[in-house]
């Protein structure tokens, strides 16, 4: 059994950051799972080494240990194609040739979502283009991105933080027209591939995991359980971001914290540590024994609020 983190190195990582990945090592700490790192590397130009590293080396400063050897989404493109090209022997995928301004405009023109999906779906532009039309696309210089040939299914799952979650699949991208594999199909290949079998992740995703749970079943794979865990909030009420001030273990080590006050911050954020208990007492290893996720909290938090609870 496997629990993983799965960052993108384009940067240090934050407090929102860390506090998901303490919580996904809890996670599998507690049910006796390994922990994996994965890097979410899909974009070559922003994603590098060194934030790599930077980002290890801040999770090893709050006591997150991780099993094996670090899996580089940029490392498996490989992989992912030949999923990619299985989806398409078997009929499932298609050429679209939108560029996002296409897309967007296409949207605002409807009156509503197409086929009973949420808002911003893509509303199939090119799902049923004919060869000349292909042919004349790709005349004018335009090359493809690869979508997934839905029906529109409403998908379920049990969550362990949110209880029943469920959502309409749209026709997702799976391949970027300059060739780059999709986040939703290389998770949902790495996931199996990797023996992952707990998902903990931020709750802005909880609307992505209908259209991985279609994917494992085209592809034969099992589904992870998943816990979609709060995200922390920037001062505008947005999902905490680095511009957003001190936000990082380095900039807030600028500042006098220390990473132990760091880590009793995050966990008093969540309940698993109470605002008088002394900073040196909330370890790792003290929290393993207290996470539920069923007790986690499912509002966000302000990030002014966690900065409150340094004491």
């Amino acid at each position: 059994m496997s629990g993983r983190f799965a960052p993108s190195p384009t940067g240090d990582l934050h407090l929102g950051n860390l506090r998901t990945a303490l919580l996904a090592w809890l996670a599998a700490r507690s049910s006796g799972c390994s922990f994996l790192i994965r890097m979410e590397d899909l974009d070559l130009v922003t994603s590098s080494v060194e934030h790599e590293r930077r980002q290890v080396a801040d999770l090893t400063a709050l006591g997150l240990d991780h099993d094996g050897d670090i899996v580089r989404q940029s490392e498996r493109f490989d992989l992912y194609r030949s999923h990619i090209d299985r989806l398409a022997a078997a009929g499932r995928i298609y050429p679209c040739y939108c560029t996002r301004r296409e897309i967007r405009e296409e949207i605002e023109a409807a009156a509503s979502a197409p086929h009973g999906l949420p808002d911003g779906a893509y509303p199939g532009i090119c799902r049923d283009l004919t060869d000349d039309e292909r042919d004349a696309r790709e005349a004018a210089g335009r090359t493809p991105a690869l979508r997934l040939r839905t029906d529109g299914q409403w998908l379920e799952f049990d969550d362990r933080v949110l209880g029943r979650v469920g959502g309409h699949v749209d026709d997702v991208v799976l391949a970027r027209a300059d060739g780059v594999p999709a986040y939703n199909l290389a998770v949902v290949v790495d996931d199996e591939l990797q023996a992952i079998d707990q998902v903990v992740r931020g709750d802005d995703l909880a609307s992505s995991t209908p259209r991985q749970l279609l994917l494992q079943r085209l592809l034969g794979f099992g589904a992870p359980e998943y816990q979609h865990v709060p995200l922390v909030l920037g001062p505008t009420g947005h999902r905490l971001a680095k511009r957003d001030g001190a936000v990082t273990l380095a900039e807030l080590a600028a500042e006098g914290w220390t990473a132990a006050e760091a880590l009793a911050v995050l966990a008093r954020s969540v309940g698993l540590a109470t605002a008088t208990e002394p900073t040196p007492t909330v370890t790792t290893d003290r929290l393993i024994d207290r996470y539920d996720p069923s007790a986690l909290p499912r509002e966000p938090s302000a990030f002014a609020d966690l900065v409150a609870l340094r004491g």
